[in-house]
């Protein structure tokens, strides 16, 4: 009897005639075919992002889940070292000449403070002093000084200090001259406040700390008024 698995001219033309059943896949040539299925898979995972792996992580078979978090790992890795690079820490001094790179082409994802100022600038001084404890502490924001005509020509005087808060090149707050920060009175917890409502940091302070200094002021004013009974006390006396 011929063997209907045999690899023969006649065979071919019965199977193509439907004649014999098509041939038996052996075990091994199923096993490779699998694997490589299995390597396409893990392939269109391998070019997901984070969030796209997390969304179709219950379409993962068991095969497929320690592949899929080395890959994940590798992704997390190379976030975090792009995070690494974003890391800034001082106030850098730029001039007109660097303002396109260093602000309108800061990058993704930046948050960039510029401090336009001067010398012989009293509050431009406490400023400065301040960013730099900001900078420190808020070290993924682009912290930059420059002094102001050098930055923009014939900058007034009088809007200094002046802040811009600029995000991916976009400017989003300013705040221009002395009484916008309320004089040399000017605490660097009143500042990191006001940048991070521009959205520039992200403080842990839990409420504006100049309403705090206002609100013990009002208190203090309070307490210093005489009270109804201490006035009729004082007209007894006289």
């Amino acid at each position: 009897m011929q063997d209907p698995n045999e690899d023969t001219e006649w065979n071919d033309i019965l199977r193509r005639k439907g004649i014999l059943p098509p041939k038996e896949v052996p075990k091994e040539d199923e096993e490779e075919e699998l694997a490589l299925q299995q390597q396409s898979v893990v392939k269109t995972y391998e070019d997901m992002t984070l969030e796209e792996l997390q969304e179709n992580e219950d379409e993962f078979s068991e095969d497929d889940e320690a592949a899929i978090e080395m890959y994940r790992q590798q992704r997390l890795a190379e976030w975090k070292a792009t995070q690494l690079k974003n890391v800034f820490g001082e106030v850098v001094e730029i001039s007109g000449q660097d303002y396109i790179k260093e602000v309108n082409k800061a990058g993704d994802g930046i948050w960039v403070v510029l401090h336009l100022y001067k010398q012989g600038i009293p509050l431009c001084t406490l400023i400065n002093q301040h960013l730099s404890m900001l900078a420190r502490k808020f070290p993924q924001t682009k912290f930059l000084k420059s002094i102001s005509t050098t930055c923009i020509p014939n900058y007034p005087d009088r809007n200094l200090p002046t802040i811009f808060v600029y995000f991916e090149g976009e400017m989003k707050a300013q705040f221009i001259g002395p009484l916008v920060f309320g004089g040399m009175n000017l605490k660097v917890e009143e500042l990191e406040w006001r940048l991070s409502e521009s959205g520039a940091v992200k403080t842990d302070l839990e409420e504006n700390p100049k309403k705090q200094i206002e609100d013990k002021l009002m208190s203090s004013i309070r307490c210093s008024l005489p009270t109804g009974k201490d006035s009729d006390s004082g007209d007894e006396d006289y």
